[in-house]
Formats: structure tokens, sequence, C-alpha cells
């Protein structure tokens, strides 16, 4: 009889603890802390500029871009991947002008020009060459005929540098309206030259364009009035206001050519 007692029990003790380990071990996984992932958000332009939430640059006005950086030794090798195969392509931007240079991913999206050709915006606009790009909708009465005007102010004062030494290029915030003939008829207004190329294409693809450029906005009205100025060789990238005096412009168009950035005139050129 006493056998059969402590045989029962141990039984009931051995039931007990089994109970006990099957409804702790669920609770100590939920007391574990969710891993976070930190947002950070900072300029294109002027990546020393950096938040923790969404906005804009108080330098420039741009919208500030998500920053992503690989947390893992996964993650960094399907990141060198994809750089590999060609998705995006990377062009040197200075945290500021005298300052260390950053990089911004300029990808490597189909576009089409003006007149219809189908283009690869880094490979066949900005590869190897010089560039002003502004950011425009054949919709717009308000700063973007100024902006157009500015372009072909500079483009009348620069000459045959235009389409040799300098490439301007125009990009649509409004491409489900503006289709390659509309952009030819608006550009014609301004009498663009051949070294003005003017940019449209789905919509996925020119999301991915203007958010890459510091451009992506929610309403097209809101849409940048900076131009953005890159010497692709040599990997010097500025940014300057869109309604900035002609001399001025091309002064930092020419100084970006010759692969410098003279800060006294990138002030002046900046919207107050």
């Amino acid at each position: 009889m006493t056998w059969a007692l402590a045989l029962a029990f141990v039984t009931f003790v051995s039931i007990q603890i089994g109970a006990q380990t099957r409804m702790t071990a669920p609770a100590a996984q939920q007391q574990k802390p969710a891993a976070k992932t930190a947002r950070s958000y900072a300029c294109p332009m002027h990546p020393e500029v950096k938040s923790t939430r969404k906005g804009k640059c108080p330098k420039c006005k741009m919208d500030l871009q998500l920053v992503s950086e690989p947390t893992s030794s996964v993650d960094k090798e399907k990141l060198v991947a994809s750089s590999a195969i060609g998705e995006n392509v990377s062009a040197d931007v200075p945290g500021n002008v005298v300052g260390p240079r950053k990089k911004m991913t300029i990808p490597d999206v189909e576009v089409l020009d003006q007149e219809g050709n189908a283009l690869h915006f880094y490979s066949d606009l900005i590869k190897g060459k010089t560039v002003a790009i502004n950011f425009i909708f054949t919709n717009c009465t308000t700063i973007c005929p100024p902006l157009a005007a500015t372009f072909a102010r500079v483009q009348r004062e620069m000459g045959d540098k235009v389409g040799k030494d300098v490439h301007f290029i125009s990009i649509s915030v409004d491409p489900l309206t503006d289709t390659p003939e509309r952009l030819k008829a608006w550009g014609a207004k301004f009498k663009a030259g051949a070294g003005w190329t003017f940019v449209t294409g789905t919509k996925q693809e020119m999301d991915k364009l203007l958010y890459a450029l510091g451009a992506s906005v929610s309403r097209r009205e809101d849409h940048t009035p900076s131009v953005i100025i890159g010497n692709d060789v040599k990997g010097v990238w500025t940014r300057t206001y869109g309604l900035a005096k002609t001399s001025l412009m091309v002064g930092l168009i020419e100084d970006v050519i010759e692969g410098r950035v003279d800060e006294s005139i990138t002030k002046e050129t900046v919207k107050p």
C-alpha cells in the first residue's frame, strides 16, 4: 500500500512539473523584447542633415530620404549582388561643398524622352556627363514656366557648350499626364535645344527616380524648385535654386564642369 502511494505521488509531481514547463516556456518567449529597427532620414544633397522622422531639408527643402543600412552579413551580400548586376548606380555627392563626399544612388530606370525614345536614366543621360537637372510638369502655371525660362536663358548664355560640356534634363513629376508629345510641345515654348532632354515614363519607374533624387512629393505642385548639378566623371555634385540669376548659375555649372564647386557661388544661388 505504501509503495502504491509513493508511486502515485511521484506521478503527480511529474505531471505538475510538466504542466508548469509548458505554461512558462511561451511566457518566457513572450517576455523577449521585439527587435526594433531605428529609422533614420537624411537629405540626398546634404547627408549631414539627419532626422528620425520624415520631413524636408532646412537647407534645400528636398524631402529627407530613408537611410537603410544592411543589418546582417546576408543583407550585405544581397546589397553587393544587386549593385553588381547594375540595378542601381552610385554617384559621388559631397555632404557639403568642401567636406567629404557621400553616396547617392541613381537608379538606372527606363524612361522616355520627348521624342519617345526609350532610355536608361543613368546609362544614357548621366554616365560620363556633366548635367543640370530640374523638375517640372506641363500643366503647371506657377513655378515650372520660370524654371524652364531659367534653363532657356542659361542655354542661350552657354551656347554650344550645351549638349557638349553640359546636358540639361527636365524630369516630369506628373508622368501620368506628361507624355513625350506633351513634353516636346512644352519644351518648344522655351526653344529647348538638342542638349536639353525632357524625361517621363511609367509612374512606378518615375517614382523610383524622383525618390532617389530627393524630389518625391505627394502633390505635384509641391515639387522642389532646386536644380541638381553634377559631374559624373569627377564625382562633383551640388544643388542650387532653380530661379537663380543666369550669370550665377552659368558660373556654378562651369565650375562643376571643371570638377570644383565654389562655395560662395553656391550660397549666392540658393533661395534665401
